[in-house]
């Protein structure tokens, strides 16, 4: 079966690289419909060898589509992803709009995949940081239980979108060339720089980030009584983010059950060279498929607690990747 398809947000970051997961995975499209802000109408981008101009995103944009990708923020998901549902569409969403919704399936293939026959109509994708912070302990929670996670995020620019990407290169010209250089799509200075995730902290001293990853982790496992304990940091990388895991489980299986249980799983990349000192590291995430996995150890400080690092790209498996895994299973 070929679908008809359609990209919202195509001149982002994700849609972009929607569009080339797209193509990289020879995903069976029938036709293309780009859609995006006004601004952008009249662009056109490549794929498959063709030109495809965007167009201005209306309610009526979806007659005909089969499956739309929706990259463009938690308002316009909120506001046009009810038009795609009404015209037949399956919706793939990337946004924040529906993750928490009893009645969205909140989905990583890899990890619970029995979710998406589930759908109404709209299928959540994850936060990018929770992906990969699943992706990293599913070998491990496939072994036992994970009663607590301790995770500290090292989240790239890619996460901020592509103006922020675009910030961190200014930022670091400027000051190598020594001239002032004033922010203005994230809060702080980012060349050299690093500080805690540009997000609002609540009452509770949560940010938005951190926050994500503890519902979304729950709602994903299906378990209300898993702990989960972020600190969400931003760091002057361009892509890929790195996190920093310890889980604590119910029981500490053998270290080669481990590392067997991580080389087998689909999806994961173990990075774990002790003797050369070689473990994952975002600049070798970058572009790829799989989240980099290594550093693997007993935690010293965790009974039962087994550490580890991970790296993965925010752009593909954090977003445009797990959403066409997810198209790829729908039934």
């Amino acid at each position: 079966m070929r679908y008809h398809v359609a990209i919202v947000g195509a001149t982002g970051a994700v849609g972009q690289e929607l569009l080339r997961v797209l193509e990289e995975r020879d995903f069976p499209v029938r036709s293309l419909r780009l859609l995006a802000s006004e601004r952008s109408a009249g662009k056109r981008l490549a794929f498959r060898g063709e030109m495809i101009p965007v167009e201005t995103l209306q309610p009526d944009s979806f007659a005909g589509v089969d499956i739309a990708f929706f990259s463009a923020g938690g308002a316009r998901s909120k506001a046009f992803v009810p038009c795609a549902v009404q015209a037949g569409a399956v919706v793939i969403d990337n946004s924040s709009a529906f993750r928490m919704d009893p009645e969205t399936p909140l989905v990583i293939p890899e990890v619970n995949p029995e979710a998406i026959a589930q759908h109404r109509g709209v299928i959540a994708n994850p936060n990018c940081s929770t992906i990969i912070l699943l992706m990293a302990l599913e070998p491990l929670r496939r072994l036992t239980r994970i009663r607590r996670i301790i995770v500290s995020t090292y989240q790239a620019a890619s996460g901020a979108g592509a103006q922020a990407m675009q910030e961190l290169l200014d930022a670091t010209r400027a000051y190598l060339q020594g001239e002032p250089f004033e922010p203005r799509v994230l809060p702080h200075p980012y060349a050299f720089n690093l500080f805690s995730h540009d997000s609002a902290v609540g009452e509770d001293g949560y940010n938005e980030e951190e926050r994500k990853m503890i519902l979304e982790t729950r709602k994903i496992w299906n378990d209300e009584a898993v702990a989960v304990s972020p600190t969400c940091v931003r760091v002057p990388v361009l892509r890929a983010h790195s996190e920093s895991i310890v889980a604590e489980l119910e029981t500490r299986p053998p270290l080669e059950a481990i590392y067997e249980a991580y080389r087998a799983f689909e999806g994961v990349s173990l990075v774990d060279d002790r003797t050369r000192n070689h473990f994952p590291m975002p600049i070798e995430a970058t572009g790829r498929d799989a989240v980099l996995v290594g550093r693997i150890r007993y935690d010293a400080g965790v009974p039962n607690g087994v550490a580890l690092f991970a790296c993965g790209d925010q752009l593909r498996k954090g977003a445009a990747l797990n959403a066409v895994q997810i198209a790829e299973r729908l039934p």
